[in-house]
């Protein structure tokens, strides 16, 4: 029976490669989680993982498992004692970087839906190794036909405030852009919705994905259209599919899909479908896309930058807006900065950090 090891097991989509290894008859090897260990305890009882890793060493008592890694370098540490072929990787943020790298080390694929390993750090990764399963680059993949391509294109919801008046946004709180219009998300992504962060990452994602530059993104508020690919002949084609994961993770998993696996889209319930642009007064980091674009070794740069941002807004430090005030700042201060390697990627990232920390 094959095998496959899943970081991130007790997130959404981790949750949904549970499901799809189920169904499809694969062996759960490890399973990687954060914090929510009443969950974690159901996936072993089921799963009957070899390891488990869990992140605060303080929780290990509380888990119904006698082979438990834990601490910062418990995932790459699990990682080499694993044997399975495919790693889902859905962890968020930049603790998902040394896992990715750990694992094409290791001659493993990678399932990814770790937006922040590309962003890091693509020209560093492996990207033969690489099974995208965000819905976006899964529905980019899906419509490659072998022909001759112009541009690339995938969608975005708007996040929490695509409706605010911008006024209004200047004094929007940490809970309110958790309000996701279309799902239920954890925090970080959803954050990064409402900033079109989010979005800017899966445009450099899918630079180093499909080695072009030729990338866009408009507003789809109905989140039925994921990606669209216009051709050479001056045709388009685009992907629609329910919001659900489990199709791009049933391909990353399996291979192949020849069952259903969503339930087709009624067209006749779609109605109007509209697509908007995304403007820099309501999502002020759009501002540096194409700049990223043409120097994505700069993703480190807005990664760490962002990520500290967040837990800035999250603790009242800053506003929603300032957030993104603090990327651009970070970023225009470090734009001449470019890592040679691996080693530099985790000392630009600690010096970002630490610049943004000490104002």
């Amino acid at each position: 029976m094959k095998s496959i090891v899943i970081l991130g097991s007790t997130g959404s989509i981790g949750v949904n490669s549970l499901i799809i290894a189920k169904r499809y008859g694969f062996r759960i090897e490890a399973l990687v989680a954060g914090n929510n260990i009443e969950l974690l305890n159901r996936q072993i009882a089921e799963f009957t993982p070899k390891y488990v890793y869990i992140a605060n060493p303080k929780d290990i008592y509380r888990v119904n498992h006698n082979n438990i890694f834990s601490g910062e370098d418990g995932i790459v540490e699990l990682l080499e004692h694993t044997e399975s072929e495919l790693v889902v990787n859905a962890l968020v943020g930049y603790i998902g970087l040394a896992p990715t790298l750990k694992a094409i080390e290791l001659g493993k694929r990678v399932a990814l839906a770790n937006k922040e390993s590309l962003v890091v750090a693509g020209e560093f990764i492996d990207i033969s190794k690489i099974l995208p399963i965000d819905s976006e680059h899964f529905g980019l993949w899906y419509l490659m036909s072998g022909r001759e391509i112009s541009k690339l294109y995938i969608t975005a919801s708007g996040g929490a405030f695509r409706d605010w008046a911008i006024e209004d946004i200047e004094r929007a709180t940490f809970r309110d852009a958790l309000k996701h219009p279309n799902w239920s998300m954890g925090n970080k992504i959803t954050v990064d919705s409402a900033t079109m962060t989010n979005k800017l990452f899966e445009l450099l994602e899918a630079k180093w994905l499909f080695n072009t530059t030729d990338i866009e993104a408009y507003i789809e508020k109905k989140s039925i259209i994921h990606a669209l690919i216009e051709f050479i002949d001056g045709s388009t084609t685009a992907h629609l599919a329910g919001v659900d994961m489990k199709l791009p993770i049933a391909y990353a998993i399996n291979g192949e899909v020849k069952e259903e696996i969503l339930k087709p889209i009624n067209l006749l319930e779609i109605g109007t479908i509209e697509f908007k642009e995304i403007k820099r007064e309501r999502y002020p980091i759009w501002e540096i896309k194409e700049h990223l674009l043409q120097n994505p070794h700069l993703g480190v740069v807005v990664n760490a930058s962002n990520e500290e941002a967040i837990k800035k807004f999250e603790k009242g430090e800053c506003s929603f807006f300032e957030m993104s005030r603090i990327v651009l700042d970070s970023y225009s201060k470090f734009e001449n900065i470019r890592a040679k390697n691996i080693d530099d990627i985790i000392s630009i990232d600690r010096e970002i950090r630490n610049y943004i920390n000490s104002k």
